[in-house]
């Protein structure tokens, strides 16, 4: 039969596609610089598959539809694999009604065993499908002997001594029972913290970070030098085998990776068996809810039939196993044009670039926004409008822009230059020494910072005032009837009646019910009694609701259980404020800072005058008289020469300042100051403006002190002293519930794990948190144990 020719439209397509693929795959094999995206990349092999289909002439041996990847080159020897190492066939969720249509090549990958070997609900071996570096490595009498790369599948390159310096590789094997030669297949891969701990010191030394932990590992395994590979914590997981002889192995594979596990190569805790079609799909689904918990990425999972003599039967085609597919979750990374950069404007006025795309979906989400991060990210990826960017979605994690495709730069573009003024009230923006971000210097005259500012204060986690949603907010600003949150007291149920009036003719929402004259006033009503109901509350929410910058629940809830007292709260300099717990330098300064500014005096004052009391206001701690005395003013003043423990004996021999300053240099050396401290802190003393601030904050230590009942004794909070982490989902009560619940009876309530946290507790689909427990030895406990806790130490 005459293969039908091909039109030459059609040749010079296939001629292109195999360039672009040929290209994309030298980058990524030999030069470890990807210069497309995954998604980019299967697309325009699934293309060449399909033209190659439909017109055989095409077809050629050296197609990429008929190779792996980019043969081996570089300065390593090359090593032709015993067995071949195969790639897997993809397959992608498509559009469709029920789950058979939207993951159709599943089905038929299932079918089509299921007709072959006559079997219903096949047993599949699954895992993750690891995102890294595939190597073989060769195991004789049970001595690792060499290492090679996957390359084109039939020759890849000997990376022997670098695969050496990876410490999970067992370079002998454990137990007994291996055959002569055993060689195993795995991934080489960098886990996320690894490459954030490497990318982080880069940045640090002006070295060029990585672009993903895929070609960290990539990259590191073909280092020429062994010792650079050594530097790069690398990781492996085993997931097959490939020649053996002199030995036997389990029929089946799930059992030979327990075998594998037996003795000592690292196997994805994830792997696991599923029956039939509904079976793989659940493992899909469980496996995607928590990629983002995963210590490593991963961009889908493998289904294997689970054994051997299913698999002989099955056989393979040119390119893949018959038995075994790769089913990919949606592109986490896409390729898009970018229209314009945008500044948004935070409720700290915060001025932060965004870039604004052709809508892309990634990640199974439409993307039309991703943040940009700051002026400095902008500068090091010279993103420029009009560039054609990669835009990467992970999670819950806000898309952002994480490299431009320079070849396809159009002509006539300029670098981008940070704004000098805000966009909303042409204010100018300013960046203060050292730090990244730019802010807007309007503060609550910018309309933008007024409306996230409003937003804030309402939010459950604040003010709680229910059914004001951003909508209203952002009315209340625009329409010029809020200009401070403490404007909401004010408001009446017709003030909110008209306002949204306005707004629905303004959007043309107006129901039909208010345009046959029937106004529904409820929903205001409630609205006030909402606003009303929140003018009692607890200190540390109010602080929180005030939108101070650095401030968040934690903080707010250190000052308010340190300080007692709003008007303590505002009359603390930084250098008394950074004594108590967990707040530093920058901290201390902002919330000074912003007690100290005149408008916020007067938002701060109008809230009051509109009836705001706290529940709980009360009398400093009494653990204060532990942590404020003169020595530690002077040790937070960081005087040149004069250290913490002559500070301390200044305290004990000086206890005032004014007695400090009567004594003299002389008496200080005298106390046992050194001769080079006294002199320091005799210069620092010279200088009227630092005088000036250790007096004022000598003055608001006493104030506290004072304040202080002379017969107050410390009372020990149950878990004081207690660091604990929250992961997975409690099916009692809420994170939150069970944060505020821990941190009322002293505990420290951390997002991370540490070798300082005193135990994690674990709820359902707990993820990598719980790694990091195990990894460190730290105790783990469950619902129940937390709330036999919770009901051991609260009262009523």
């Amino acid at each position: 039969m005459t293969e039908r020719p091909a039109p030459a439209e059609i040749v010079d397509r296939t001629a292109a596609l195999r360039a672009q693929i040929e290209q994309a795959n030298y980058c990524y094999h030999v030069l470890d610089e990807p210069e497309i995206t995954d998604a980019d990349y299967d697309r325009r092999m699934r293309e060449l598959e399909a033209l190659e289909a439909e017109y055989p002439v095409l077809a050629s041996p050296d197609s990429p539809t008929r190779k792996v990847g980019a043969r081996a080159q570089g300065g390593f020897a090359e090593v032709r694999h015993q067995l071949p190492m195969l790639s897997l066939g993809n397959a992608f969720e498509q559009d469709g009604d029920g789950e058979r249509e939207r993951f159709r090549e599943v089905a038929e990958f299932e079918r089509r065993i299921e007709q072959m070997l006559d079997r219903r609900e096949p047993v599949f071996s699954v895992e993750p499908k690891l995102d890294g570096l595939a190597i073989s490595l060769r195991y004789e009498r049970g001595v690792f002997v060499q290492g090679a790369t996957r390359g084109d599948g039939e020759t890849g390159e000997d990376v022997t001594a670098n695969l050496r310096t990876v410490r999970a590789i067992p370079l002998k094997l454990r137990g007994k029972g291996w055959p002569d030669v055993l060689e195993v297949r795995g991934e080489v891969i960098m886990l996320r913290k690894d490459f954030e701990a490497f990318n982080e010191y880069a940045r640090a030394h002006d070295e060029k970070p990585l672009a993903n932990p895929r070609n960290g590992a990539a990259g590191s395994l073909r280092q020429l030098d062994p010792a650079i590979t050594a530097k790069r914590r690398l990781s492996f997981f085993a997931y097959a085998i490939g020649a053996v002889e002199g030995g036997t192995l389990p029929s089946t594979h799930s059992a030979t990776l327990q075998q594998l596990r037996e003795w000592g190569f690292p196997v994805s805790p994830e792997v696991d068996t599923a029956r039939g079609f509904e079976g793989l799909i659940a493992y899909f689904r469980r496996i995607g809810a928590k990629r983002d918990a995963l210590p490593y990425d991963i961009d889908g999972v493998v289904y294997k039939l689970d054994d051997y003599a299913g698999q002989r039967e099955m056989g393979f085609v040119s390119r893949a196993p018959r038995w075994a597919i790769a089913h990919k979750f949606p592109a986490q990374e896409q390729t898009t044009r970018l229209l314009d950069i945008e500044i948004q404007i935070g409720r700290t006025g915060a001025a932060t670039p965004r870039a604004r795309m052709e809508p892309v979906q990634v990640a199974g989400v439409t993307v039309t926004y991703a943040t940009l991060h700051n002026a400095d990210q902008i500068a090091r990826l010279d993103v420029r409008v009009g560039d054609t960017v990669i835009v990467r979605r992970a999670g819950d994690v806000i898309p952002e822009v994480v490299r431009v495709i320079q070849d396809q730069r159009p002509a006539g573009t300029v670098p981008w230059v940070m704004p000098t003024h805000c966009p909303i009230c042409s204010s100018a923006l300013i960046r203060e020494e050292g730090a990244a971000a730019w802010r807007c210097s309007g503060g609550l005259i910018c309309a933008a910072q007024r409306k996230e500012a409003l937003i804030h204060f309402a939010s459950r986690r604040a003010m709680d005032i229910e059914g004001l949603g951003e909508r209203f907010a952002e009315a209340l600003v625009e329409l010029d009837i809020v200009h401070t949150p403490a404007d909401l007291y004010g408001l009446s149920v017709d003030d909110f009646v008209d306002m949204k009036r306005r707004i629905d003719e303004r959007d043309g929402t107006t129901p039909e019910t208010v345009k046959a004259g029937k106004v529904a006033t409820k929903w205001a009503e409630n609205l006030v009694a909402g606003i009303a109901g929140s003018k009692r509350v607890t200190l540390a929410r109010f602080l929180f609701a005030l939108g101070i910058m650095h401030i968040g629940e934690s903080t707010a809830k250190t000052l308010a259980a340190w300080l007692g007292r709003l008007d303590f709260v505002r009359s603390t300099p930084a250098p008394v404020l950074r004594v108590l717990p967990d707040i530093g330098g920058e901290v201390a300064t902002s919330i000074a800072g912003f007690f100290a500014q005149e408008g916020n005096q007067q938002v701060v004052d109008a809230l009051l005058a509109a009836g705001i009391v706290f529940s709980d206001e009360a009398t400093p701690s009494p653990l204060l008289r532990e942590r404020l005395n003169l020595g530690v003013l002077l040790d937070m003043a960081k005087i040149n020469k004069l250290g913490p423990k002559s500070c301390k004996l200044l305290a004990q021999h000086f206890p005032t300042l004014d007695q400090l300053l009567t004594g003299g240099s002389a008496h200080w050396i005298t106390a046992g100051v050194p001769q080079a401290a006294a002199s320091g802190l005799e210069n620092f003393l010279a200088g009227p403006l630092a005088l000036a601030e250790l007096r004022s904050a000598e003055a608001a230590m006493q104030r506290l002190l004072e304040a202080v009942p002379v017969t107050a004794v410390v009372a020990q909070a149950p878990l004081a002293e207690q660091t604990i982490v929250l992961t997975g989902t409690l099916t009692s009560l809420s994170r939150d519930e069970a944060k505020e619940r821990l941190e009322a009876l002293g505990a420290k309530v951390s997002g991370s794990v540490s070798k300082k946290t005193s135990f994690v507790v674990a709820g359902e689909a707990a993820g990598s948190k719980l790694d990091k427990a195990h990894e460190l030895g730290v105790a783990v406990w469950d619902e129940a144990q937390l709330l036999a806790l919770l009901k051991e130490h609260e009262v009523g």
